[in-house]
């Protein structure tokens, strides 16, 4: 495995900033640099036609909601999106970026939820809020403008995690979802986490002080909503882009994942990119596999809304590096195949 350029020149300087790992600080320390680390690799702040916040009732009390709405009148295909941060970081504010961008990009409304955070709200809570969320988004689109025929649901890392537990919950629930977009989601915390212990990355020792924040009880572990893949069936859950990281521990549970989705017949399409580390996907100022990325999320997602392709859709697939793909049983998605540039 061979650090891409980019990669190589981030960890480098980390290293020589000496910038202690996250979990290696405090709760409130931790929170503040996830925070301040995505904007500043988060790159130039996208303007949207409207970004306004909102607090419906949750399974607790309130949840914070922030909704981005590009150009456009009338009811929008829509994607919640649940941020990353291990159940533990994030919140509204750290998916920001990524939001402004998906939302101008495919052109799509975008709503992010500020669910409940370990440890002082374990599992299954954030997975709670966030189908509650969903719930009341599909129940009052007409006050949203949101199309209820065309709601996804996303996220990256833990946020993938929970998108993919909703789609569980929403099979039998409701409400019905047309795409989940899946970027290096934890879906099996059952078993001892993959990866090194490079304290310049995401890595195994990350993963521990994660899960231990969020699984106030280890055996929650083998709960599907806390790890899907352990999923009995994943049968009638809607189609997928699964995105992974060569040097993300969590790439091996992510592609694992897209072939038992693959195999239950759910059109799924898997994209990993080789060289890259766990959170380039909300980093898209510091890789350029980051802004290819979310050109290929906003790509999904226009194919599942059945949107017109974007003025800038080809140029952004003409991007360097490689993208190495699997293509489900219907309807792949067009984005850059390995070797592109």
């Amino acid at each position: 495995m061979a650090l891409h350029p980019e990669v190589a020149a981030y960890r480098a300087a980390r290293a020589a900033a000496g910038t202690p790992p996250l979990y290696a600080q405090t709760l409130s320390e931790a929170r503040a640099a996830d925070l301040a680390a995505i904007r500043a690799g988060g790159g130039a702040v996208e303007p949207v036609t409207e970004v306004r916040d909102e607090r419906i009732p949750g399974p607790a009390g309130e949840l914070p909601l922030r909704v981005y709405r590009p150009a456009g009148s009338g009811p929008l295909p829509t994607l919640l999106y649940f941020f990353g941060g291990g159940w533990t970081l994030g919140s509204i504010d750290t998916a920001d970026g990524i939001c402004r961008r998906l939302a101008n990009a495919v052109p799509c409304q975008v709503i992010t939820v500020g669910y409940r955070l370990a440890p002082e709200h374990p599992f299954p809570a954030a997975v709670h809020d966030c189908h509650a969320a969903a719930s009341w988004v599909a129940r009052h689109a007409d006050r949203l403008g949101v199309d209820p025929t065309r709601l996804a649901v996303g996220g990256d890392s833990a946020g993938g995690n929970l998108a993919a537990a909703v789609t569980l919950l929403s099979r039998t629930d409701g409400p019905p979802l047309a795409a989940q977009l899946l970027v290096y989601p934890n879906t099996d915390q059952s078993g001892e986490p993959a990866g090194d212990d490079d304290p310049a990355l995401f890595n195994r020792r990350s993963i521990v002080w994660y899960r231990t924040h969020y699984l106030a009880d280890p055996a929650h572990a083998r709960d599907p909503l806390a790890s899907p893949l352990l999923a009995d069936d994943l049968s009638g859950l809607p189609p997928a882009l699964v995105i992974t990281a060569e040097l993300d521990p969590l790439h091996t549970e992510g592609q694992r994942y897209a072939e038992r989705l693959r195999d239950a017949g759910v059109s799924t399409r898997l994209e990993h990119y080789p060289g890259m580390i766990h959170g380039f996907f909300a980093m898209p100022g510091t890789f350029t596999d980051g802004r290819r990325a979310q050109g290929s999320a906003a790509a999904f997602l226009r194919d599942r809304f059945g949107l017109a392709a974007g003025p800038g859709e080809a140029a952004e697939a003409d991007g360097p590096g490689g993208v190495e793909e699997l293509a489900g049983p219907a309807e792949p998605v067009a984005t850059p195949g390995p070797g592109d540039g």
